[in-house]
């Protein structure tokens, strides 16, 4: 009771997989650390380095996952890191500033189809990054924001290129995948046991719940035989 309140799920990758995940994060980070440390000095980059993070983990340990992908990444810090420096500009440092920043670059990415949670904190530290970051102005989206992008991305590729199972981008994981059987339109039962093992066979994070995963195969073969049923009558 208590595990399903608290939303703790069973992930069955392997213990490789795991470690391989927090290989590629030390690498990335330690990369774009020296980057920004280069361009606004430590205090700045104390501010900035959280954000890149938390794009390490989507990389690194959900590098299929649609917010790791390469225009979430870029385009979300991107437009955070330009929403962020013009709320900075616009109403001076505070917490309206501050909430300004990260609700505009939500809602910018939003509309921009590019969301990466990692944007907020991206919006957050123009504004709260202090002289070393104001003094850059909208330059702060190239330097360092958008040079850390490019190493983390740079990392990303070169790094999960090394392991078969962990093709990034997504794209290359389905460029590569053989083609599926071609439907009978009858599917079979999926329990729980399936899914595990299923799940367990692609080695990596999912992030999705095994109920979701469920709910969604019943509605897909639910709306299928309602189409089946429609088409005969």
């Amino acid at each position: 009771m208590i595990r399903e309140f608290m939303g703790i799920e069973d992930h069955p990758a392997t213990h490789v997989e795991r470690w391989v995940s927090g290989i590629g994060g030390l690498l990335s980070i330690a990369a774009t650390i020296l980057v920004s440390i280069h361009w606004v000095g430590m205090r700045g980059a104390v501010v900035i380095i959280p954000s890149m993070g938390a794009s390490a983990v989507l990389l690194f340990a959900v590098p299929h996952g649609s917010l790791a992908q390469p225009w979430n990444l870029i385009g979300g810090h991107l437009i955070s890191a330009l929403v962020g420096v013009a709320c900075a500009r616009w109403f001076g440092p505070g917490p309206w500033a501050a909430g300004a920043a990260v609700g505009g670059a939500i809602t910018a990415m939003y509309y921009l189809r590019c969301i990466h949670p990692p944007g907020g904190a991206t919006a957050l530290a123009a504004v709260i990054g202090g002289p070393a970051v104001h003094q850059l102005g909208f330059l702060y989206a190239l330097t360092p924001i958008m040079t850390n992008v490019a190493v983390m991305f740079a990392v990303a590729l070169a790094f999960n290129a090394l392991f078969p199972w962990r093709r990034y981008p997504a794209y290359l994981v389905r460029k590569t995948a053989p083609a599926p059987a071609p439907a009978d339109h009858h599917y079979p039962p999926i329990d729980h046991a399936d899914l595990v093992y299923a799940l367990s066979q692609i080695d990596s994070f999912i992030d999705v719940t095994e109920e979701d995963l469920l709910r969604i195969y019943d509605l897909a073969t639910g709306r299928e035989a309602r189409t089946r049923t429609t088409e005969g009558s």
